[in-house]
């Protein structure tokens, strides 16, 4: 558990990606939207096996960052994922405005790039502290199957979500 106060002050950093070549990975080609660096709070975490991507992307964390690393605010918050969405509930007012939670929050679908990445992502827990660097891509398969990763921290609901190829994690 972690005191109150932000515990990671930056914004996730988004740039054109360096080497926008497609990538194969298994059965799908990931097309490289954006390079991207992110240190984050672990709000959530929720395994998938069954659903039409696991086999690509078989872990969403949703993460958070300024106010949304702060125990202060999250302890005011029930966050849960289920079914590729993660929300977040409160009783009475939200601890912080509703915008900020949008922009400082996000449901992650996970790629790891190798088998050392999904080591790594295998371990990681609720509450820890992250440093994640990749890309966010969009994901085709042979069989029509497409996956765009958002491109903003500023949407919500369905299609708000990153689809992120993670090169390297550290924890914090």
């Amino acid at each position: 558990s972690h005191a109150a106060g932000v515990l990671v002050d930056a914004e996730p950093l988004q740039r054109e990606p360096a080497n926008p070549a497609p990538i194969a990975h298994g059965d799908y080609q990931l097309t490289p939207l954006a390079d991207f660096d992110i240190e984050a709070r672990v709000l959530s975490r929720e395994n998938y096996s069954i659903d039409d991507g696991s086999d690509l992307s078989p872990t969403d964390l949703a993460l958070g960052w300024k106010r949304m690393s702060d125990s202060a605010v999250i302890e005011q918050l029930e966050i849960s994922q289920s079914v590729r969405f993660f929300s977040y509930r409160w009783s009475r007012q939200p601890p912080i405005p509703l915008p900020e939670i949008e922009r400082s929050a996000a449901n992650m679908h996970m790629i790891p790039a190798d088998a050392g990445v999904a080591r790594e992502l295998a371990k990681v827990r609720q509450g820890a502290l992250v440093h994640l660097r990749g890309q966010l891509v969009e994901a085709r398969r042979s069989d029509g199957f497409q996956w765009r990763s958002s491109l903003t921290r500023e949407d919500t609901g369905a299609g708000a979500c990153e689809l992120f190829l993670v090169a390297s994690i550290e924890r914090l």
